[in-house]
């Protein structure tokens, strides 16, 4: 049994040299600390851990409890929540226990298109949140790229959606979680503000806070918060559920108690006690000074990253962003996203195809490409090397079938790339 596995981890270390070697630009990746790293890979997986800290089905969970526990503290002191629930695997996970928690099958919910920069979870035909619940969507100004929220006012007057859901994974505009609140409560729904892909910038105060008017908040903890692969619910302040959901006695349950019961037994097994782990220590190192000055730093670079392609003719979806990431049309450079994406990895540069709003292509194809500065700012890129990446990307777009200099761009980025860690700090 002491005999090393060579076919899976020779397949790890082609992995990390990939890592290593190259540009990560996919706007949901990230690098975690060693701290992190070990973390995850501790003997916390041998432990099975159903149910919540001092109310589990198994016995010995003496210490996972004070882990999970510190992870939840963690992550309420991070971002001022008056609960949280650290269990949900993904934020897939965390959203599908929500919905269940506080809707019926076939109740309405209203979200940002897919199409337009949102989620699969926020109601797509193609997901559970789609075939289980009545979706309805808002989506961009076409003229603009940026949400009008009185056409999302008027969608959610003529719908009446239960849960109005709003975040994304590809807008790079900030979000106005006080009009969207006044909107909810004009039509009587609960507000959810999915926080994936910004949250490390809204915990350190960068972007606006959505857990002083949504009802219940989700995020991933693996994108700008540079932890774990996993998931997270919060509240700003448990209340007790409008729908009228109640306990066996006839007592309206509150919504921390309805939550919690919706991830476990509702959607989910037995948590994943050294992801939890891997949480925790993330958490503590986003409450340093380090990791403020960390997403500074991504906003920044995020920001000349974009100005740059804005500069060099391409179609940056709002002209700008406000976040870590920036969606942008290739139409003006006649390219597709899928052509992007092949050839710039070719390159050694990753990015992701990506719709854009009002797009002419499909999803397989697409018309646009999805950029983020989370990764590499974590490998400690700073703002002059920005101006070098948009080179490197442009460099290789506009030659897209010549290899000599796709190789040459490859050269480049793994002579710059391969002596930088992975994490700095």
């Amino acid at each position: 049994m002491n005999q090393r596995d060579t076919a899976v981890f020779d397949l790890i270390t082609q992995e990390k040299h990939r890592q290593k070697s190259g540009l990560e630009l996919i706007a949901s990746e990230n690098f975690v600390s060693p701290a992190v790293l070990e973390a995850a890979g501790s003997v916390l997986t041998n432990k099975y851990a159903e149910g919540l800290p001092a109310k589990r089905y198994y016995g010995g969970c003496e210490v996972v409890d004070e882990i999970e526990n510190l992870a939840i503290e963690r992550v309420k002191e991070l971002f001022g929540a008056s609960w949280a629930n650290v269990q949900p695997h993904a934020g897939a996970q965390a959203n599908a226990a929500v919905m269940l928690g506080v809707l019926q099958a076939g109740d309405k919910i209203l979200g940002f298109d897919l199409s337009h920069g949102g989620h699969l979870t926020h109601g797509s035909p193609v997901n559970f949140s789609g075939k289980l619940y009545q979706s309805s969507f808002y989506g961009v100004e076409q003229e603009t790229g940026v949400i009008n929220y009185d056409k999302v006012e008027a969608t959610a007057q003529k719908e009446k959606p239960k849960l109005l859901i709003c975040g994304a994974s590809a807008y790079s505009r900030d979000w106005d979680y006080e009009r969207l609140r006044a909107i909810a409560d004009q039509v009587g729904a609960l507000l959810l503000a999915d926080i994936s892909h910004p949250s490390g910038l809204i915990a350190k105060g960068l972007l606006n806070d959505p857990l002083q008017y949504c009802h219940i908040v989700t995020t991933t903890t693996h994108k700008t918060l540079r932890g774990p692969r996993g998931g997270l619910i919060m509240m700003g302040k448990d209340f007790e559920n409008p729908f009228g959901l109640k306990t066996k006695k006839g007592v309206l349950r509150k919504m921390s108690s309805i939550l919690d019961s919706a991830v476990f037994p509702g959607t989910q097994g037995g948590p994943l006690e050294h992801i939890i782990a891997a949480k925790a220590v993330a958490f503590g190192e986003a409450l340093t000074d380090d990791y403020k000055d960390y997403v500074v730093q991504v906003k920044k670079n995020a920001q000349v990253m974009a100005n740059d392609f804005v500069e060099k003719g391409y179609g940056v979806i709002s002209n700008g962003t406000d976040n870590h990431l920036m969606l942008i049309d290739l139409r003006s450079k006649n390219l597709t996203g899928k052509e992007a994406e092949n050839t710039l990895i070719k390159a050694d540069i990753t990015i992701n195809k990506n719709m854009v709003p009002f797009d002419t292509q499909s999803p397989f194809v697409t018309s646009g490409m999805r950029l983020g500065t989370a990764a590499v700012t974590t490998r400690g890129l700073l703002e002059n090397d920005m101006l070098w990446i948009v080179e490197m990307v442009d460099k290789v777009l506009m030659n897209i079938e010549n290899e000599k200099v796709i190789t040459e761009v490859r050269k480049e980025v793994n002579q710059r790339m391969s002596d930088l860690p992975l994490f700095t700090k």
